[in-house]
């Protein structure tokens, strides 16, 4: 048996694996690498060193006994788990600076100027995020809990909270594993959940329209990285309306990954997590999607980077536009010989994971992050595509 057999068979066992530059080293877990929100168990990791472009997790190993979890299923709820941390990350930097601050999420004292600022797109937003943020941690605790259980790998993204994070009234100041100041933030599902005519199922080259043409160039910021963001209340409002169009983003990507990550599951405790959870990130989609269409008209250009941003009346844009249609327009589905029907889009399961980690990536949502924490993403994501219903996972 190779190096790579031995650990892919600890892991099979529950161990956790940490991908060293000698990876015949194994590291035993280590309760000062865990955040007090993570669950204190046996956990997949990959250390600062440098991780072998070929190292995937593979099917070699045994399906799990306890409770038939396969190896597939349990990289489908792995790549779920590294989802929402990341998720979660971002989200309490969002909570700290403009949502409630109380013992449910940690961190951060608000920021009364960004909060105000997003109120202009509604008044509840504070409680909005606020519940956003918990229902992610939520997520990721209970997701490596159940791994765990189950005697699989979990998922400890510790070791690569590193990033800087704002330093504006409110912040906790600690570091992050996102970064929420050089987003680049595709709005095209605003035109893609609106328009009858096409599905990126069906129709994977159509370039459906951006809603805020100038957020899907360039890098801009998504809260105050200083006070100093903060004194122009024209900008203050441009990165508060920036936030209002990153939240839905997020959130629709969250709304077709469930889903098409369920058609690959096999075993149904598996299965049911997969549908359970994420009917919840289509309830913040569609909140989220409603509070976008609120965020006032401006032009406002970034007095650090100099990059202008414009967001648009959509009010006069027709259908395609029209910011009171936030349930899915009815759209092709399958077959385009059937009627349309109302669908959550895309959910064609084939190379989901991966498509997910470079929409993430795309949006700049990890500058800043170190190779080895791409390589595990990688890896968590190609194992996820690697699963096939009935058969754990295909090589």
């Amino acid at each position: 048996m190779n190096k790579i057999d031995t650990q892919m068979n600890n892991l099979s066992n529950g161990q956790q694996l940490s991908v060293e530059e000698n990876v015949e080293e194994k590291v035993k877990p280590s309760k000062r690498s865990l955040s007090r929100r993570s669950f204190l168990g046996k956990s997949l990791a990959v250390s600062a060193g440098t991780i072998g472009a070929g190292w995937l997790l593979t099917d070699r190993t045994p399906a799990f006994a306890a409770g038939g979890l396969t190896p597939g299923d349990a990289a489908l709820l792995r790549f779920a788990a590294a989802a929402e941390i990341l998720e979660a990350d971002f989200w309490i930097q969002y909570n700290e600076l403009g949502g409630i601050q109380d013992p449910e999420v940690p961190g951060g004292t608000g920021n009364p100027a960004y909060t105000a600022a997003l109120a202009v797109l509604d008044s509840d937003m504070a409680q909005y995020i606020h519940d956003n943020t918990d229902d992610e941690i939520t997520h990721h605790n209970f997701l490596n809990a159940y791994l765990a259980s189950k005697g699989a790998a979990t998922v400890n993204l510790e070791p690569f909270r590193t990033l800087p994070g704002s330093t504006a009234t409110g912040s906790s100041g600690i570091l992050r594993l996102t970064n929420l100041t050089q987003l680049t933030v595709d709005t095209s599902w605003w035109t893609r959940y609106r328009d009858d005519s096409h599905n990126p199922d069906l129709d994977p080259n159509f370039a459906f329209p951006q809603a805020v043409p100038t957020l899907a160039v360039n890098r801009h910021t998504a809260i105050p990285r200083t006070d100093a963001d903060t004194s122009d209340p024209n900008f203050l409002q441009a990165i508060a309306n920036t936030a209002g169009f990153h939240f839905p983003t997020i959130e629709q990507g969250g709304t077709s990954l469930y889903p098409s990550m369920a058609l690959r599951a096999t075993h149904e405790e598996a299965l049911r997590i997969l549908i359970s959870i994420g009917p919840t990130e289509t309830m913040h989609f569609q909140t989220w999607s409603d509070k976008a269409g609120n965020a006032p008209p401006l032009t406002a250009v970034d007095p650090v980077t100099g990059v202008s941003v414009t967001f648009p009346d959509l009010s006069g844009g027709g259908e395609l536009f029209q910011k009171n249609l936030i349930m899915p327009e009815p759209c092709p589905f399958l077959d385009r010989s059937l009627p349309i029907v109302s669908i959550i889009r895309p959910t064609k399961t084939e190379g989901v994971a991966m498509g997910a980690l470079t929409f993430l990536t795309n949006m700049g949502l990890f500058i800043g992050q170190s190779p080895a924490f791409f390589a595990l993403l990688t890896q968590l994501a190609q194992a996820a595509d690697h699963a096939r219903h009935g058969r754990g996972s295909a090589m």
